[in-house]
């Protein structure tokens, strides 16, 4: 037996998951820096299992608490009452160790939606449904006081989300340092919904009945406009990565917002759209220069386009989105046409 299939015995056992004594394996899965993620061989059933790091697999120094684990599963539980089809099924839960178990979901029919991008599959209908998807959850978890109480884990979603991101990357630039933390002023006091934290492409699958969100250790309930904000960063991103699709992805963002928007009920349009476009460039910024940057945008010369655009919203902000787009798109997308 592994190393890895000893560890995790004791926590597969007391979920049911395994028999005691009976074989099983395990294979590691890549992608993840804030968790181990391997998928079970349990006869012929299989089976992901996960359990939360104390310190994330990145350059810079990160720790964060690894009971966030337990927050995933509560959020998955949640989101499945509202979309079902939204979620791998949890299979059980160890709090002891942290781990717990969830469906297997086989990449033959359920492609990560960060590969598709990547590789030009990029389908504004997958945008859509993402946004609808992420709507739902959020309409049916606003203004819920038992909700509030129940995921107040500001002790996680501030070390994991707006210290390595926004406080990080102000000290960077310290001259946008009072805008980046009037933005966590913002973003921490905004008590409106259930917010996933990690609304990525990476974390997000393309499956028959639906796009599936997974790695939601950074649950919270705080302002909703941090996951809007958290995806679109990454399609404008995407720009910078393979240019020669540049125009499709900002068909993506547009496609994604304005579902996303068709479905607001629970708040003003204006107000929840000017948060996101205020994020935005924090985010941009914070994925060249923060705790976390993007693996793909490489060249300084790219680092220095996307800053450009970031720094200039950060100074001057604007309230629209499509203003972002427009502006995304003169400074960074549209100026190179063909990868280089």
């Amino acid at each position: 037996m592994s190393d890895a299939a000893a560890d995790f015995r004791p926590a597969l056992e007391r979920m049911g998951l395994v028999a005691p004594g009976a074989a099983f394996t395990l294979t590691p899965l890549d992608g993840g820096v804030s968790s181990d993620i391997f998928v079970a061989r349990i006869g012929e059933r299989r089976v992901c299992v996960k359990r939360a790091l104390p310190t994330l697999k990145v350059a810079a120094h990160w720790e964060a608490p690894t009971e966030r684990n337990r927050w995933e599963v509560e959020w998955m539980r949640v989101a499945a009452e509202v979309v079902p089809d939204a979620v791998p099924a949890i299979l059980g839960e160890d709090r002891e160790t942290g781990c717990f178990a969830m469906q297997w979901l086989d990449p033959a029919d359920h492609p990560v939606w960060k590969s598709q991008l990547r590789d030009g599959a990029i389908d504004p209908m997958v945008a859509r449904a993402v946004g609808q998807r992420l709507a739902r959850i959020h309409g049916a978890t606003a203004n819920r006081p038992d909700l509030a109480a129940r995921f107040a884990t500001d002790h996680i979603f501030f070390p994991i989300r707006l210290e390595p991101y926004l406080a990080a990357t102000a000290q960077v630039h310290p001259d946008l340092a009072d805008r980046l933390q009037t933005l966590i002023g913002v973003t921490g006091s905004t008590r409106r919904a259930l917010v996933h934290g990690d609304v990525s492409p990476k974390n997000i699958l393309v499956g028959p009945r639906g796009p599936v969100f997974l790695d939601a250790e950074c649950a919270w309930y705080g302002d909703p406009a941090f996951d809007l904000a958290f995806c679109l960063n990454h399609l404008l991103l995407k720009c910078v990565w393979r240019p020669r699709w540049w125009a499709r992805y900002l068909d993506s963002f547009a496609a994604l917002s304005g579902t996303y928007f068709e479905r607001v009920d629970w708040e003003p349009r204006a107000p929840l759209e000017a948060r996101v476009a205020h994020l935005l460039p924090g985010l941009f910024l914070a994925r060249v220069d923060g705790k976390s940057p993007v693996e793909y945008i490489t060249t300084e010369v790219d680092r220095d386009r996307v800053r450009r655009v970031a720094r200039r919203l950060l100074r001057d902000p604007v309230d629209r989105l499509t203003d972002v787009r427009e502006l995304w798109r003169a400074e960074v997308a549209h100026p190179r046409s063909a990868d280089a």
